[in-house]
């Protein structure tokens, strides 16, 4: 039978990976070995970890090949560096009014986008369990 190619990058069976972040019994770094690979538009791993433990389905994001370890960390890193320096450049928001921040009446539903037979059903239920409770 002909070998498939894998698909939409899918690593494939023996390859090391590391954990990208912390799974079920699995601290982040921890290397591993891919042992089943599932899935067609979803990738999922069975990966036998260094550590002891087989853990699956692992999401493809979760993983990261061992190879590329120290170039994912180093692009992460760079990414919260760029994210802090976006956060402390961002203009601060102007105050809002006091009254545009008041929430509109609940009782007609457009708040809630409840219909309002629905609304009106719950409140008389509600009148005729208290009346109930009231006269016991």
């Amino acid at each position: 039978m002909a070998k498939v190619k894998s698909d939409k990058g899918a690593l494939p069976v023996k390859t090391r990976v590391v954990a990208v972040r912390p799974l079920l019994g699995v601290p982040e770094g921890t290397a591993g070995r891919i042992e089943t690979v599932n899935g067609l538009t979803w990738i999922r791993y069975w990966v036998h970890f260094d550590n002891g433990v087989w853990l699956g389905p692992v999401d493809a994001r979760a993983v990261v090949e061992a190879s590329d370890w120290r170039a994912y960390q180093q692009r992460r890193e760079a990414e919260a560096a760029e994210a802090a320096r976006r956060a402390t450049e961002a203009p601060e928001p102007e105050a809002a009014a006091p009254e545009a921040e008041a929430a509109p009446a609940a009782s007609d539903g457009a708040a809630s986008k409840i219909p309002a037979a629905l609304l009106a059903r719950s409140q008389a239920a509600r009148a005729k369990a208290e009346k109930a409770t009231a006269s016991e």
